[in-house]
């Protein structure tokens, strides 16, 4: 579930997203405001019940009305009617409904790295044969392992890593019909 600032917040980014859709000129300061204010809300997600947190979540409402305030103006100097879709879509956040279905996220930290070891997670373009992989971890002493068939974890000494990366983005070249004089496997 998602808190009502967060909302709140959703819907402010949708007009603003929708304001320059509509080449009406949006001042650099409400969009770092909005970066910032995703900010505070993450960080008072991280502990909601310390009672210092009431004061960044009075803060978080007082940016997000400023915002709103600065969004909706440039809305109805856009057209009278505008706006009120969007007051509608805001009362809605403010109850606490959910507006927006915020997007599935992932950590994107290594879990659980050997001490000592770099780390790299790789998106592939298509997934690899997992021994040609191995092979590869094999000769420049890494450890990679697949946690997904396109998604891979690599670790090992960073230079290690580097050459190991190389060798694997070889197997693209070589897929999409790269040159015939390079060396495909190494």
């Amino acid at each position: 579930m998602t808190l009502p600032v967060e909302q709140t917040w959703f819907v402010l980014v949708e007009l603003l997203t929708d304001l320059r859709k509509r080449d009406v000129e949006v001042p650099v300061s409400v969009t770092e405001d909005i970066r910032l204010v995703r900010t505070s809300i993450n960080f008072y997600k991280t502990d909601t019940e310390n009672p210092e947190m009431i004061k960044e979540l009075k803060r978080i409402n007082d940016m997000l009305n400023s915002i709103q305030e600065e969004l909706l103006d440039l809305a109805e100097n856009l057209d009278p009617d505008y706006p009120g879709e969007w007051i509608e879509k805001l009362k809605r956040a403010a109850r606490g409904e959910e507006v927006h279905k915020p997007p599935e996220t992932k950590s994107r930290f290594i879990v659980g790295a050997p001490p000592g070891f770099a780390a790299a997670r790789v998106h592939l373009k298509e997934p690899l044969a997992e021994d040609r992989v191995q092979d590869i971890a094999e000769t420049h002493s890494l450890i990679i392992e697949f946690e997904e068939d396109d998604l891979i974890a690599v670790y090992g000494d960073s230079e290690d890593i580097k050459k190991g990366l190389k060798e694997i983005g070889s197997f693209f070249q070589e897929i999409k019909g790269g040159n015939s004089n390079e060396n495909p496997c190494c």
